[in-house]
């Protein structure tokens, strides 16, 4: 099994990966500030739970098929791309009273891990990502290739969940203020109905 002499490179270069502006901690980031910190950290758990679909393709080589197949690799990217514009459809038309009611329902919460998760596993470069990641902290020469892909794809979800965490739990103290106003509540939805959009633009015009 891996080493803590690559472990520990591989944490530290997860950590900062995590930390550097992308889709999914954007998504985190505008969740939390809309819906507060447990709203933030169940989308994390759903990025994550993604990330454990990712692991899993790249450890036994389906994530090829993605990166060989052109098709496999716009369908995917293109249905991801369709569901934030779903989720900013809904955010669109949504009144104040349906955002305040959106954020004290319990099914939201429910909706927002799904969400996590869908938005995760629709974006096929995660999976290339890994792809080529992975491998460079792997060692045939100590044992199957296959468990220390699980190995290091366990050790990038911890990382996520620590950053992720914590962003989701500084905009959630923001946002927890800011939402006390109705007019703000509706001007923060919106707002992350256009990252939304924004996020959907950039996943459907990706390159392989």
């Amino acid at each position: 099994m891996l080493p803590i002499e690559t472990l520990a490179p591989f944490f530290m270069a997860s950590i900062l990966l995590a930390l550097a502006p992308g889709p999914d901690n954007i998504f985190v980031l505008t969740q939390s500030a809309l819906r507060g910190r447990v709203a933030g950290l169940l989308v994390t758990l759903g990025l994550c739970t993604g990330l454990i679909v990712h692991t899993t393709a790249v450890a036994f080589g389906v994530a090829v098929i993605f990166k060989a197949s052109a098709l496999a690799f716009t369908a995917l990217k293109l249905f991801g791309a369709g569901y934030l514009l779903y989720l900013a459809w809904l955010i669109f038309r949504s009144s104040a009273e349906t955002i305040a009611a959106g954020q004290r329902s319990e099914l939201s919460y429910a909706r927002l891990y799904r969400r996590g998760i869908i938005m995760n596993v629709t974006n096929p470069k995660v999976s290339i990502f890994f792809l080529a990641f992975l491998p460079q902290f792997a060692d045939p020469a100590r044992g199957s290739l296959t468990l220390q892909m699980l190995l290091l794809g366990g050790v990038f979800i911890v990382s996520t969940i620590l950053v992720f965490g914590g962003i989701a739990f500084l905009a959630g103290s923001i946002g927890g203020w800011l939402n006390r106003s109705p007019r703000t509540q509706v001007i923060m939805n919106r707002l992350a109905g256009m990252v939304f959009v924004g996020l959907a633009l950039k996943l459907a015009t990706v390159k392989r």
